[in-house]
């Protein structure tokens, strides 16, 4: 489905998806191959090429690395975290000696629970700045939130079918009746509805480089 809609006329320049989808390697190279940014969602427990698990490697990000962002409008108002990213060193094989894009590792810390961290892996065009990863990392939520809608409002999930195409002309006719309904209250002006990370080492692999960080090689 995600391919089918790359080779289309659609102008899709990023892909966010949950940790069921960062974790896959194939995934990732799809997107890469075909130019296509993403921000995606990943489990503490990621190997990261050259670097190891990114929990270990955020772990060890020195404090001023943490910047707090919103990643989008919420039913209570901004969605604000305490964000980390660094860039990752490219890969010689695959990204050529003049890369168009950059790879990055994100993450997004609770305020209130600092504990409580969620991890990206990222690609992205040269120049994206931290704030547009965040910002499409936080559209996840805006899609999310959709669907529920569609759930609630118009029955998206409420078939009784067998087969694709009987599923599939249900849930495309419930999701044009939610995106007509969104289109009427926005003329309106109504809103939408066990494991340790070790502690860091003293020799951090994180360097500051220009505006931005970097995640030097691990030895």
């Amino acid at each position: 489905m995600v391919a089918r809609a790359l080779a289309s006329p659609l102008p899709i320049a990023w892909v966010t998806a949950d940790s069921a989808y960062g974790q896959e390697w194939r995934f990732r190279r799809m997107l890469e191959e075909t130019g296509v940014g993403y921000v995606l969602a990943v489990p503490k427990s990621q190997q990261v090429h050259a670097i190891g698990r990114i929990d270990f490697a955020i772990a060890q990000a020195p404090e001023d690395a943490w910047e707090r962002l919103s990643c989008g409008d919420g039913a209570k108002g901004p969605r604000v975290y305490d964000w980390a990213a660094a860039r990752l060193p490219p890969i010689a094989d695959f990204d050529g000696e003049q890369p168009t894009h950059e790879r990055w590792v994100l993450a997004r810390r609770s305020i209130a629970r600092p504990d409580e961290i969620a991890y990206y892996l990222a690609y992205t065009p040269a120049g994206t700045t931290v704030s547009e990863m965040v910002g499409v990392a936080g559209t996840r939520w805006a899609i999310e939130e959709a669907f529920q809608a569609a759930k609630n409002e118009c029955g998206l999930d409420q078939y009784e079918v067998r087969r694709y195409t009987g599923w599939y002309r249900h849930s495309t006719l419930a999701m044009l009746a939610d995106a007509f309904l969104a289109a009427q209250a926005a003329q309106s002006g109504i809103k939408g509805a066990a494991e340790t990370v070790p502690p860091p080492s003293h020799h951090s692999p994180w360097r500051r480089s220009g505006d931005c960080w970097q995640l030097s090689t691990r030895h």
